[in-house]
């Protein structure tokens, strides 16, 4: 299991040393240009989900690149 965590700054290397400490568990620190690009895909993935389930109106790719 993949989980990403947001810490504050000043409490994030304690807690770093704590999981270090756990054999079972990988830590691999990211930039936050890459957390926020892992939410947004995140976001899309679900937005596009509930198109499809028809919960929500998806738009014309033609308009969308119009906008572009």
């Amino acid at each position: 299991m993949k989980v990403l965590l947001d810490i504050k700054d000043d409490k994030a290397s304690s807690l770093l040393e704590v999981l270090k400490g756990l054999h079972y568990v990988k830590t691999i620190p990211i930039t936050d240009s890459k957390a926020l690009l892992i939410k947004e895909i995140k976001e899309a993935v679900e937005e596009m989900k509930l198109i499809k389930a028809g919960k929500k109106q998806g738009r014309n790719a033609e308009d969308f690149l119009n906008e572009l």
